[in-house]
């Protein structure tokens, strides 16, 4: 049997004050550090890869979201741990670097809540082959930024909450 997964629990501030297990922190709505990452290519203009969460996800399943996005194990930076799931989600391995952080709290229907601080990194696509875990990710797409707006705008609900915060850091 696996291990539970624990996420760190942090103040809104994102100084540790503990560990839970991952699925009683969304339960109890406690405050707990967490990453999205935009993977970019630039084409013409800047383009970032957007994921369709898998639809047997425990929240927010069907919903487009930024490349990826995680928690951070006790012990694992950030930047160790967005690396890690990166290659675990998407199949990619490219070099990340933090570009700022946000606070959330998002409830959910199932009766979870976010409630995050959540950390943006980037990182640019290469040409790396893309294969992302089904278990994780049903599909993928390219998007400019002004369409990804434009399409949040028009229909908020096919996306995470989190998305739109994350986007607003990502000053391209």
């Amino acid at each position: 049997m696996a291990a539970t997964e624990q996420v760190i629990l942090v103040d809104e501030k994102d100084n540790p004050i503990g560990t839970a297990e991952k699925l009683e922190a969304h339960r109890k709505a406690l405050c707990h550090r967490a990453f999205s990452i935009f993977i970019l290519r630039f084409v013409e203009e800047w383009e970032v890869l957007l994921q369709q969460r898998a639809k047997k996800k425990y929240h927010s399943p069907n919903l487009w979201t930024n490349t990826c996005c995680s928690h951070p194990r006790p012990g694992e930076t950030v930047i160790e741990a967005a690396e890690r799931r990166l290659k675990e989600e998407m199949g990619l391995i490219i070099p990340l670097k933090q570009i700022g952080r946000f606070h959330y709290i998002a409830h959910f229907e199932n009766g979870l809540t976010e409630n995050e601080v959540d950390h943006v990194l980037i990182g640019e696509w290469a040409n790396e082959d893309i294969t992302p875990h089904p278990e994780e990710v049903q599909a993928y797409r390219w998007i400019t930024i002004p369409k990804l707006q434009k399409e949040i705008e028009e229909n908020p609900e096919r996306f995470t909450p989190w998305l739109l915060k994350a986007l607003t850091i990502l000053d391209i």
